[in-house]
């Protein structure tokens, strides 16, 4: 079950057809429904994205906490996902990217989104970047 926070967003974004207000007020978001890795229940949590080429790119910030958010476990538990962005909804399957490329697409969402810079400086570990493939239309 998301925290009161998550739900309001994700409240509102199914209410507004993907958009919200707030601090997130114009961001790219994705609902992500991942399958709980201990619970086997699905959860759903609001994540900023950020579009490279035919996939979703999502980063596993967790705000610049020193560990991962639950729905970065759930997928590495379970790679298949629900997303929802705007008013479609559709199958992902989560592959995680490393090395430059990794770099590269964490150096592309600071230059979108500067928070992301400041989830860095916070923590001592690499932030994980996860590459969301549609699998369904």
């Amino acid at each position: 079950m998301p925290n009161e926070f998550n739900q309001q967003i994700i409240d509102e974004f199914r209410a507004n057809e993907g958009r919200v207000g707030g601090m997130f007020e114009g961001a790219a978001l994705v609902l992500l429904t991942t399958t709980g890795a201990k619970s086997g229940k699905p959860t759903t949590s609001p994540v900023m994205y950020l579009e490279d080429d035919d996939r979703y790119v999502v980063i596993a910030s967790n705000g610049g906490a020193d560990h991962h958010p639950a729905w970065y476990h759930n997928l590495r538990a379970t790679a298949e996902a629900t997303a929802e962005i705007g008013t479609e909804k559709f199958e992902v399957k989560a592959l995680l990217v490393e090395g430059e490329e990794r770099d590269q697409l964490y150096a592309r969402m600071v230059a979108k989104a500067p928070g992301f810079a400041e989830y860095e400086a916070r923590t001592s570990r690499r932030i994980p970047v996860v590459a969301l493939h549609r699998t369904t239309a």
